[in-house]
């Protein structure tokens, strides 16, 4: 496991730091937003809400390509507990002037609209009743979606944050398909349910691709040993990951509009992320 104590700066050119009201788009329950929030515009892009058919429904999505260059590698974008608002949305931006297809349905539609939820209401009667199953499912769809507008599923990755860090590593285990995974402080360990009865450490040998794991050393939500058992299970098994776990860093660091932001791990963790997808073949 690799400790990082000391960062280079990483060019942030592409992304633009502006002050002001920024609330409209962003999750009820991340409510204020902070002033400095990063806020990526759809220059040189083709960027929206789509439809996608999935299992019983149709599904919102949000996806973000390079303006002219549909056919480019596909990169999935699994929301945080949060659902999917406005900084998801910017995180598929960013991947997209980075060169990449990126596709984040809404993962929560079914059981409710987590962005104009209050936090109780979105931990006790939203998020339980998300089946990992059908999460998995609606990824497969936004997958062939992808494929059916054009982009390269051939070259595929999947990165999420928080929530959908745990499902990165659940991903990575359900997609033979899948070329490289980037989990950003998604939990490892922890209490199951009928609808959530794995855990990553569960599924550690089942990995079908690289993931990269980016965590907090300070986060009380995801204690480093259960990192440090994840790393030894997925090493038992012949697989490939890697853990950056970042000293003194919250959960969410990489979460601009919170007070939990950290510029410092939240840029050498987006250029690490960006390395990992270019070593792995996107």
């Amino acid at each position: 496991m690799t400790q990082i104590d000391q960062l280079e700066p990483v060019d942030n050119a592409r992304r633009t730091l502006v002050t002001g009201s920024l609330a409209a788009g962003f999750a009820l329950a991340v409510q204020p937003v902070a002033a400095a929030t990063i806020v990526t515009d759809s220059s040189g892009l083709t960027d929206g809400m789509v439809t996608i058919t999935s299992a019983d429904m149709q599904l919102p999505a949000y996806r973000a390509y390079p303006a002219g260059n549909v056919h480019a590698p596909v990169i999935l974008v699994v929301q945080e507990i949060f659902g999917l608002h406005e900084h998801i949305k910017d995180i598929c931006r960013r991947l997209a002037k980075a060169g990449y297809y990126a596709i984040a349905p809404d993962l929560y539609v079914r059981e409710g609209d987590a962005t104009k939820a209050d936090m109780q209401t979105i931990v006790q009667t939203i998020v339980p009743k998300v089946a990992d199953a059908q999460v998995l499912g609606d990824l497969d769809s936004s997958v062939r979606f992808a494929k059916e507008e054009g982009a390269d599923t051939d070259r595929l990755g999947v990165t999420g944050f928080c929530w959908g860090g745990r499902i990165v590593w659940l991903y990575a285990a359900h997609n033979a398909a899948l070329k490289a995974a980037v989990a950003w402080y998604g939990r490892v360990a922890g209490n199951t349910t009928s609808l959530q009865p794995k855990n990553p450490i569960d599924i550690a040998a089942d990995l079908h691709a690289p993931v990269l794991g980016l965590y907090g050393g300070a986060d009380q939500s995801i204690p480093v040993e259960t990192l440090d058992a994840m790393k030894k299970a997925a090493d038992a098994a012949g697989k490939k990951t890697e853990f950056v776990v970042y000293p003194d860093t919250p959960h969410a660091f990489n979460a601009d509009y919170r007070p939990s932001y950290r510029e410092g791990p939240a840029k050498d963790g987006w250029a690490k992320m960006l390395a990992w997808f270019k070593d792995n073949g996107l």
